[in-house]
């Protein structure tokens, strides 16, 4: 009792602790008044306790220890009086959790009380149980909140039905238990109940097959009661901004989108019910907005009527209109979703969207350069390339990266020239070079190359780029591949489709200079210039002194590269002038993916060599190899297998490429699909190399038919121990969107003991804005992959 006259009322003892000036002082009187509340404990005294455990629960919400009080929660709670139960149940909401074997002691003393008659203590228990209720208390008194759930009391009754909610997401399998009252509830007419209600079915749906298909029952009433919500006029107790209880109109929408999935007469059901909530809901106001959203996502995932669709996707390019930045964002990224399944009705809003690249908001603008890849197509291609160039002169530079790969990609996909390709390339390169993917180097000189009559204008459009800007290395480095290939059209002059170019041998050779001299080039952007140079030491006619010399001032370069490139070129001039011209030509004009390749592929029978193979070939020719080796998971539009070759030693090719007598090689092991979600599907393709039986190599192919790229896409494999498991590199971590290039990856899977094989696969990406990972296991491999 001394203790606790000495004490502070808890008042007092807020006052002080905000008139503390220090964290010193305020720790102080925290210490001083907590060694009060431990002696009152102690002493037991029962009527100042629940005032002590007040106190320490403000105490415990500044973040200062109060473990000690946890036995008083429970002492409180016994309690008959309500004034201490309130205080014990608020502690053991605080104090307790299901980590501390402390919370179980209270089962007995919430069953006694949900037991009682008492409306206030019933609240107090279940609000109690819903907070910290572990699974073994939701099983004990599961039978008891079922008994609360039809009390006259429709307070009661609410909390009664938040509480199963929670006991369901603790242990689904009680889900038999709440069926029976969900129907009775129903035809509740307190909103309160009834939103509580909705809400435990849709988790009852969730959770449970036998559930949903008990509820599918029920969407009748379920519409009936939403029509009811959108004809009724206004109410003070329920209308919020003139829309009649959005938060039950909301929630039952969301119960209807699970109903409706995947079922057609439930779908049917409540189409025209979508379409009247669609055209009749006040957008003047957020709440208005907040079930118009809810309206056109519950549209897009049941079975509903194409018209209906079409609203939907219209009601998302007005929320585009919106000033509320929010709301366009969730538009946006609503409409990157769809834009794989209605692409034409979201094509309707582009300009909109392309509007919405100007936003200074970056969350907003990238989700606008999102979609406005996903909305390119071939007939859209020029008008919307123009648009996103602009937007990537002048947006910030962690969009940079992302715009001019979605641009390429785009202008690779749906290019309607060859020349217009070139162009737009030059124009990427020119204006955020830094930013584009490692292959966008490759990729130009490849088209350039393919391009025989536009030789003359690329050299000029290259020259006259690098003349004015040598800080873009990819574009430097295209440059310098396209005029040491072409410099002879460089010099001639002649070119219809560009302003006449009059350019002198010493202003090329002084611009490659430039470049090697640049301290902004990189080590393989001089490689190139020095290359370019050697090149043109054949096409020009002047002297190539000025040429010998500049390459042999690198013979002692630093970087051990250039250093050796240049040694060979000095060799080269010294003993090998008169095989200079030979090796030194133009390189020969060859599809994506080369012959070369295929011959590589076909001679190969190392397990590198294959491995190698796999995710080089881009085109048809590339294809074609493919489904040699059987590396995809089935023969292209056009490919056809060649006839098997003669395995005898008189065979021609056999004779030509000096190889040994051999027998038939195995069937091909059948490929197998393992996964697909939104237009991504993963195969998987089998070879065991014949020398080494024990060897089996499994190529993983990504595909992507949707309407937007898979972007960091890893995949991630393990076996049992007994196998050895080596990934090598995957061939890209995008997956172009629209079947583009297949991703790849090779796994080398040794197993010495031939046991059954078991592949478990992780895969981590992202996809329409959203990061995606999928953890499976692959049980059915085909037995001629271990056997």
């Amino acid at each position: 009792m001394v203790a606790s006259s000495s004490s502070l009322k808890l008042q007092d003892l807020i006052q002080e602790i905000r008139e503390a000036k220090t964290q010193a002082q305020e720790r102080e009187v925290i210490q001083k008044e907590c060694a009060h509340i431990r002696a009152s404990f102690r002493d037991g005294d029962p009527l100042h306790r629940h005032r002590q455990l007040a106190k320490l629960l403000y105490v415990h919400m500044l973040g200062y220890p109060a473990h000690f009080g946890q036995m008083e929660c429970l002492k409180l709670i016994a309690s008959p009086r309500f004034t201490d139960k309130r205080v014990g149940y608020l502690g053991a909401m605080l104090l307790l959790d299901e980590r501390q074997d402390a919370h179980l002691l209270i089962t007995n003393s919430i069953k006694n009380d949900l037991s009682q008659g008492i409306q206030a203590v019933q609240g107090l228990a279940l609000c109690t149980l819903s907070a910290t209720g572990s699974a073994e208390m939701c099983r004990d008194l599961a039978t008891e909140v079922e008994k609360l759930l039809l009390q006259p009391s429709a307070y009661v009754r609410k909390k009664a039905v938040l509480t199963a909610v929670h006991m369901i997401r603790k242990v689904p399998e009680l889900s038999n238990i709440f069926l029976p009252p969900c129907a009775q509830l129903l035809h509740e007419h307190h909103h309160g109940v009834l939103l509580g209600t909705i809400t435990l079915i849709t988790e009852l749906c969730e959770r449970s097959p036998a559930a949903l298909k008990h509820f599918r029952k029920m969407v009748p009433q379920l519409v009936h009661i939403l029509r009811t919500l959108v004809t009724t006029g206004y109410s003070t107790e329920h209308s919020i901004s003139g829309v009649s209880d959005p938060f039950l109109q909301v929630q039952i929408l969301r119960l209807l989108r699970i109903l409706g999935r995947n079922h057609e007469e439930s779908s049917e059901t409540m189409n025209d019910l979508l379409a009247q909530v669609a055209t009749n809901t006040d957008t003047s106001r957020n709440a208005g907005n907040a079930v118009l959203f809810e309206t056109v996502l519950t549209i897009m995932d049941i079975r509903s009527a194409a018209g209906l669709r079409v609203l939907a996707v219209n009601i998302l390019g007005r929320f585009l209109l919106n000033n509320d930045r929010n709301i366009r964002y969730v538009a946006l990224t609503s409409l990157l979703r769809l834009v794989q399944s209605d692409h034409s009705a979201v094509q309707r809003h582009r300009p909109t969207v392309v509007e919405c690249l100007r936003e200074p908001d970056g969350s907003l603008s990238r989700r606008a350069l999102e979609l406005s890849l996903a909305l390119v197509n071939s007939s859209n291609v020029r008008a919307m390339t123009q648009e996103l160039q602009g937007f990537l002169e002048s947006c910030p530079p962690d969009l940079q990266a992302d715009c001019a790969s979605g641009i390429l990609l785009a202008a690779e996909r749906f290019a309607p020239t060859k020349r217009w390709h070139i162009d737009t390339t030059l124009r990427v390169l020119m204006t955020a070079g830094t930013h584009v993917r490692d292959d966008a180097v490759a990729n130009l000189t490849q088209l350039i190359g393919g391009a025989q009559e536009l030789h003359a204008y690329s050299v000029r459009r290259l020259y006259s780029a690098l003349a004015e800007d040598i800080s873009q290395q990819p574009l430097v480095q295209v440059a310098a591949w396209c005029i040491g290939e072409y410099g002879d059209l460089l010099l001639e002059g002649s070119c219809e489709e560009t302003e006449p170019l009059q350019v002198e041998e010493e202003e090329v050779l002084a611009l490659l200079e430039r470049v090697l001299q640049s301290h902004m080039s990189l080590p393989a952007t001089r490689g190139y210039a020095l290359t370019a140079l050697m090149k043109l030491s054949t096409r020009l006619h002047g002297d190539n002194n000025r040429i010998r010399q500049v390459v042999s001032v690198y013979g002692s370069c630093l970087d051990v590269e250039l250093q050796q490139r240049a040694v060979e070129y000095n060799t080269l001039f010294r003993k090998y002038d008169h095989m200079r011209a030979a090796i030194l030509e133009k390189i020969p004009l060859v599809e994506r993916g080369g012959s070369q390749a295929d011959e590589e592929a076909k001679e190969s029978k190392e397990t590198a060599q294959l491995s190698e193979a796999a995710p080089v070939p881009t085109e048809p020719q590339a294809s074609k190899l493919l489904d040699l080796l059987d590396l995809l998971d089935g023969p292209s539009g056009d490919a056809q297998h060649p006839p098997p070759l003669d395995p005898t030693p008189g065979g021609a090719l056999i004779h030509l490429l000096n190889l040994p007598c051999a027998p038939p090689p195995p069937a091909p092991i059948p490929n197998l699909k393992v996964f697909e979600r939104e237009g991504l599907q993963l195969n998987l393709s089998f070879v065991r190399p014949p020398g080494t039986p024990t060897l089996l190599l499994i190529t993983v192919t990504a595909t992507n038919t949707s309407g937007g790229d898979v972007t960091h896409f890893i995949c991630q494999a393990a076996v049992p121990k007994s196998f050895q498991l080596q990934l090598q590199a995957p061939s890209g971590d995008t997956v172009p969107a629209q079947g583009g290039l297949p991703t790849t990856q090779l796994l080398r899977i040794l197993n010495p003991k031939k046991a059954p094989l078991r592949l478990k696969l992780r895969l981590t990406y992202n996809h329409f804005g959203q990061s995606v990972q999928e953890i499976f296991e692959v049980n059915n491999l085909p037995v001629e992959t271990w056997q």
